[in-house]
């Protein structure tokens, strides 16, 4: 009989965690009965039991019911009171063509710091660049938790780490986020000052949005997609892309550039600003002016 402990949650939750990624980890498996319990990624609240079955991996929905005063956990025809019960009666019951046997073997991912973080939520775990750090769970696109070698655990943004392999001789840092392969007009911000000044409400803000361009940047001559920057130019965002090269419309003009490039604005906020420059500088007749910078 299975002997794996079914309190010992951190053993058989591997949280939000796609249909394939479950399929492809427990194909690895040699025996049947490995399984892992993951996110539901339709159904926000519920949970999906994944088994490695004979030739197969199947994949049970676990419905999270709400009944008067108590919360149960629906597997087919099956209610249980919490998970941990409903794993124990398939310790010993069969799914399809096997009980449950062990969790599966969680896969070590590392990643490398591309640029300093040093955070701005108390969930953030701030690091430096260089620093490898322990994939834990990937809760959102932009958004991962992770450990770093003391043990510390928190949030971390995607665009500002890249993959580590141990094993791997060439884990060079890529430099494109931060120069974009060409030569970058007015030189390149140290990697303190584009790490903290992300916000966790950058990467999760509603496009499209207006942002104002921090450093100038002239892309590679044969990048005819990567977008020509100057310092104060207003770009409109359309994406956010986890690589760090996001995407957007400057001057008629749409294509890609660094995310450390700019910093998003209430563009209500500025056109007010720039007015009230404007009527400070010229009279009192002066205040329609900043309307008229926008022209182009």
């Amino acid at each position: 009989m299975a002997s794996f402990d079914v309190n010992d949650r951190d053993s058989w939750y591997f949280g939000s965690m796609s249909r394939q990624d479950a399929t492809e980890l427990l194909m690895n498996e040699r025996e049947r009965g490995v399984f892992l319990v993951r996110d539901s990624s339709t159904i926000k609240g519920d949970y999906v039991l994944c088994v490695r079955e004979d030739t197969k991996v199947s994949h049970y929905i676990i419905n999270k019911v709400q009944q008067q005063d108590r919360t149960v956990y629906r597997i087919g025809d099956q209610s249980f009171p919490h998970l941990p019960a409903l794993l124990s009666f398939y310790k010993l019951h069969y799914l399809d063509t096997t009980p449950l046997r062990r969790p599966a073997t969680r896969k070590i991912e590392c990643v490398i710091g591309k640029f300093d973080f040093d955070g701005s939520d108390q969930d953030d775990l701030p690091f430096r660049r260089g620093e490898i750090l322990t994939i834990i769970s990937k809760d959102e696109d932009q958004w991962w938790t992770a450990k770093n070698s003391l043990g510390q655990v928190g949030q971390i943004p995607v665009p500002y780490v890249q993959r580590y392999d141990e094993s791997d001789q060439n884990n060079s840092l890529d430099r494109s986020a931060s120069g974009g392969g060409g030569r970058v007009s007015g030189g390149v911000s140290s990697p303190h000052q584009l790490g903290s000044a992300l916000k966790k409400s950058d990467l999760n803000r509603k496009l499209p949005a207006f942002a104002r361009v921090k450093q100038a940047r002239v892309p590679n001559a044969y990048d005819k997609t990567a977008l020509k920057l100057e310092v104060d130019d207003i770009i409109t965002v359309t994406k956010t892309n986890i690589n760090g090269q996001w995407e957007g419309e400057l001057k008629g003009k749409k294509g890609h550039f660094p995310f450390t490039h700019v910093e998003f604005i209430d563009m209500d906020n500025e056109i007010l600003n720039r007015s009230g420059n404007n009527a400070s500088g010229a009279g009192s007749g002066g205040g329609i002016v900043g309307n008229n910078e926008w022209g182009d």
